[in-house]
């Protein structure tokens, strides 16, 4: 999946495993851009009695880079605390949650906001600050509400109303959100994952079963915790003005997401309880910039490195972009589709058209005269939005690949198709970027995993009810009305 138990390590830690990360610019405050990162995967609606939450012992951050070096410029950091409201029950709630101050909810969530201007803090970065108070470091909110799981329609009648009541504005104007929703991201997991079968060609692969044209979404009717932020441009750039030119450098932001955890950890002895303890400096343990990194290009042996490493030093993993291994794979997998993929993988010529989509940015002019999120040739796996593309008025799922300069792999907006996407790109589709006489061969444009998303037509395969309005992914499934699998 996007980037679910996508190493060793953090599959062991999901409360610390950041699963998809989007950013667009919002489609109903086209001043601002929105920001989700997705964490715990995975849910089952029915999680009770201990349902799910953040990690009060994990450091979450969104980062951004906005002047092209691959370096951190703005962190804003999250950090959890939980309390029990009533004590002396195994139940989450003894009654309807009917708003956030229930004295019906006994375990409830809270969380801090800080933001991080690292150029003018005399902090070192990647995580070295602790309790420091000065420049540059700023803490937008504090004891902000997460809303609860959503329970059933005894325990949390009304949830998008409850939903509602957590969405806070920070002191900077930056809305916020914290909280359980309906998982955005579909794939066809099971069938990717048994050794590459792709629906639509499935018939020419080189071990055959009998065939089954009947997509299957892993993710549906699964929840995930999300961190939304809905941000002023003017806050994001590094000049501090409303981008207007898709042209110049500055429009362009790259975001990452990281979850981090200290050193350290421990029982006091002696307090009435055992109570766990964290100490000593933040380790990142798991990080995400553009769907499936991670997850399809690096080898299995350094996926785990590659999660506690800084975006700058991607150039040490560019190796399985620039030939990856699904490029070798195809052609073997279905020996009469990919001719022209097999010779190009044959040639050994390293895949720049991949390494400029992930590592570096499109420069100006290679996809359209007034395109480009090219963010300077430091490798570095970023999520790159050039901001002053504005919503597209008719979206493709296939973004860029569609001709739609709004969407993946210029940002990533929850309905992008970002698997097809990259099986498009690594079977060949982006190639002619870089060498106008290759040609994809034609089973190139029969991929697709056989997916789709729409956001009001709750039937629809792929479908999770995506909402018009900020936190935009769609209130989160009930375990009273989804049973668990």
């Amino acid at each position: 999946m996007s980037s679910h138990r996508e190493a060793p390590e953090i599959s062991k830690d999901p409360v610390a495993d950041s699963t998809d990360l989007y950013a667009f610019v919002s489609p109903d405050a086209p001043n601002t851009v929105t920001l989700i990162a997705n964490y715990v995967p995975l849910q089952g609606p029915a999680g009770g009695p201990n349902f799910y939450e953040f990690g009060d012992d994990v450091l979450y951050e969104i980062n951004i880079d906005n002047d092209n070096d691959g370096d951190v410029d703005i962190t804003f950091q999250f950090q959890f605390t939980n309390v029990i409201e009533i004590g002396g029950t195994f139940l989450y709630n003894i009654g309807p949650i009917a708003s956030l101050d229930s004295p019906n909810w006994n375990r409830r969530q809270f969380y801090s906001v800080t933001r991080i201007d690292w150029e003018q803090s005399n902090q070192h970065r990647h995580h070295d600050w602790h309790n420091y108070d000065g420049p540059g470091i700023k803490q937008l909110g504090s004891n902000l509400p997460c809303p609860p799981c959503n329970i059933g329609p005894r325990s949390t009648p009304n949830y998008p109303t409850l939903a509602g009541q957590a969405i806070q504005t920070l002191s900077d104007g930056t809305v916020v959100f914290a909280g359980q929703r309906a998982e955005g991201f579909y794939v066809d997991l099971g069938s990717i994952f048994d050794l590459g079968a792709l629906r639509p060609i499935q018939s020419a692969h080189l071990i055959p079963v009998p065939p089954s044209a009947m997509a299957v979404n892993a993710t549906k009717e699964l929840n995930v915790h999300s961190i939304a932020l809905q941000i002023p441009m003017t806050l994001l750039t590094a000049d501090g003005n409303q981008p207007s030119d898709p042209t110049q450098p500055l429009s362009v932001i790259g975001v990452w997401t990281t979850a981090s955890r200290q050193r350290v950890h421990f029982n006091y002895q002696g307090r009435g309880q055992n109570d766990p303890a964290d100490v000593g400096p933040w380790t990142q343990v798991s990080r995400l910039g553009n769907p499936l990194f991670n997850e399809v290009l690096v080898p299995m042996e350094n996926k785990d490195d590659w999660n506690q490493s800084p975006p700058q030093n991607d150039s040490t993993f560019a190796a399985g972009v620039l030939n990856p291994e699904l490029a070798k794979l195809l052609p073997v997998l279905y020996p009469t589709e990919f001719p022209n993929l097999a010779a190009l993988v044959a040639s050994g010529k390293p895949r720049a058209d991949l390494a400029a989509v992930l590592l570096t940015g499109i420069p100006l002019g290679v996809v359209s005269p007034n395109f480009q999120n090219f963010t300077g040739t430091t490798q570095a796996d970023l999520l790159r939005l050039n901001m002053a593309i504005p919503p597209s008025g008719t979206p493709n799922n296939l973004g860029v690949v569609g001709n739609d300069l709004a969407g993946f792999p210029n940002g990533r907006r929850l309905a992008d198709d970002v698997v097809t996407i990259e099986l498009k790109a690594i079977a060949g589709a982006t190639y002619p970027l870089i060498d106008k006489t290759y040609i994809p061969d034609a089973a190139v444009g029969l991929v697709n995993q056989g997916l789709t998303a729409n956001g009001t037509d709750q039937t629809a395969k792929g479908t999770e009810s995506y909402l018009s309005s900020f936190p935009y992914l769609g209130t989160p499934h009930d375990g009273y009305d989804v049973p668990a699998a």
